[in-house]
């Protein structure tokens, strides 16, 4: 069981807990982690992108962040995303690795294997110069299908026109975009 902490706009956690499973059925606000990693190949800018397990709670099968968690009770950003990182892909940096490109907000709707789903999130998103081949990834199984290493603008413009089956927001797009 997952207990994260109620949270206010700003990410500030206000006393009171949740569990996942409930806070996602309610749309209570909580927070959460998102690591993009990239790399530069050339004059471009490539980002890692996560295909998520078709037995995900949410978004199944859609390509999405290379890293991404919800944040524990009683926990902060940073940990949380370095944690992720090497639950999910068998990353190990230190916090200063990171780049810090701001909060995120995001609320969402939807059914997935015939249930409701709320999300209210609260998101750090950071950025992560990696430079290492897809295969040299190593991939959580039961939460990630595959990685694949995308072309930025390439990525945006499938993002906005949905050609691939994603649960990304261009606005992290748009955050990230800033630092390159």
């Amino acid at each position: 069981m997952e207990i994260m902490d109620i949270v206010d706009d700003n990410g500030v956690p206000t006393g009171e807990t949740i569990e996942r499973t409930k806070a996602h059925k309610t749309g209570v606000q909580h927070r959460t982690a998102h690591v993009w990693i990239a790399r530069k190949k050339g004059q471009a800018v490539e980002l890692l992108l996560q295909k998520r397990c078709r037995d995900k709670d949410s978004f199944p099968g859609c390509y999405d962040i290379s890293s991404a968690g919800h944040i524990p009770a009683g926990v902060d950003y940073v940990p949380s995303a370095l944690r992720e990182l090497k639950e999910e892909l068998g990353v190990e940096i230190t916090g200063e690795e990171l780049t810090d490109c701001g909060l995120s907000r995001l609320e969402l709707h939807g059914h997935f294997h015939g249930e409701e789903f709320f999300d209210r999130q609260v998101s750090r998103v950071f950025l992560l110069w990696l430079d290492r081949e897809a295969e040299d990834f190593a991939i959580q199984k039961e939460e990630i299908e595959s990685v694949t290493w995308m072309e930025f603008e390439a990525c945006k413009k499938a993002v906005v026109n949905m050609t691939i089956p994603n649960c990304i927001d261009i606005r992290e797009l748009e955050m990230l975009e800033k630092h390159f």
